[in-house]
């Protein structure tokens, strides 16, 4: 295309673009990565405290063994308990470990009685629960984890928004940058334009030049900033075993494949900026 002689295919202009674009697929690939982590993280918290619930019984040493047996027939009549088993004192010990150290004297302390409770797939009914137990067993309380639970989603789930308004964020900011790379661009060679256009070109002919060179620069540096934002991806540490979040940042499975769009979608945002920007400018011109 002869018309793509009037882009200069080096120097400051050419570099920015790149750059730009390099730059924002680069931090686009993590916000991708927050994002799914994110939907990952809260389908696990919610696995992980559902279908649950958790009795505490506290009562004096004298009634803790009544009160206890009290609660298990209990919930063998509940419909919707599939399981219930109280906790034993090395249960409860290990437990407490990780806050508390392994020298915790369990015997000196007035540790509650915890009783595990199992859901089937329907449930039970929670408020009924409650006022059963209070009425025959007055020590005993029922935590069924929902106010651990929404809270955990809920942090996640905004975790996930977050990452997907960043990625927004960049896609605005690679369109500002490569519009105003066009403009100076396109303002360097006005003259050239004003001669092409006494030769008979049209508008349409020489914005295609500027928008071919601007997309394939733009392309290029998007590619080669996923590919750096996906080895620093790999490289970082697998999720925890203990539950840790930043160590799980990353992608997996066919997660892996999000991040190839990235380099698309450069382009198409530096294709229509750049178009924009050229036709405008070439109005001004007239």
């Amino acid at each position: 295309m002869q018309a793509g002689r009037v882009v200069p295919p080096t120097g400051v202009i050419a570099r920015l673009t790149g750059f730009t674009a390099g730059a924002m697929a680069f931090l686009a690939v993590f916000a991708l990565a927050l994002s799914l982590a994110s939907g990952r993280l809260a389908d696990r918290w919610a696995a992980a405290l559902a279908d649950s619930a958790t009795i505490r019984i506290s009562a004096p040493p004298g009634q803790m063994e009544t009160q206890t047996r009290a609660v298990l027939k209990i919930l063998s009549e509940t419909p919707g308990v599939a399981s219930a088993n109280a906790l034993t004192k090395e249960a409860e010990k290990k437990l407490l470990t990780p806050w508390f150290g392994p020298g915790l004297p369990l015997g000196e302390l007035p540790i509650p009685q915890l009783i595990d409770v199992q859901e089937t797939g329907k449930g039970f009914d929670a408020e009924g629960l409650r006022q059963r137990l209070s009425a025959e067993a007055p020590g005993a309380v029922l935590d069924d984890h929902a106010r651990w639970r929404r809270p955990l989603v809920r942090a996640a789930e905004r975790l996930r928004l977050l990452g997907l308004i960043s990625i927004a964020l960049l896609t605005g900011a690679t369109a500002a940058m490569i519009t105003l790379a066009a403009n100076a661009a396109l303002a360097a060679n006005a003259q050239v334009i004003r001669v092409l256009r006494l030769i008979g070109a049209r508008d349409s002919y020489i914005a295609r030049a500027f928008v071919r060179r601007f997309t394939l620069r733009a392309l290029g540096g998007a590619v080669a900033g996923t590919g750096l934002g996906m080895l620093a991806i790999a490289v970082m540490p697998a999720a925890a075993p203990e539950g840790g979040f930043l160590t799980g940042l990353g992608f997996a499975g066919i997660g892996w494949l999000w991040p190839l769009l990235i380099p698309p979608l450069a382009a198409i945002v530096a294709f229509a900026a750049t178009r924009f920007a050229a036709f405008r400018t070439l109005r001004g011109l007239s």
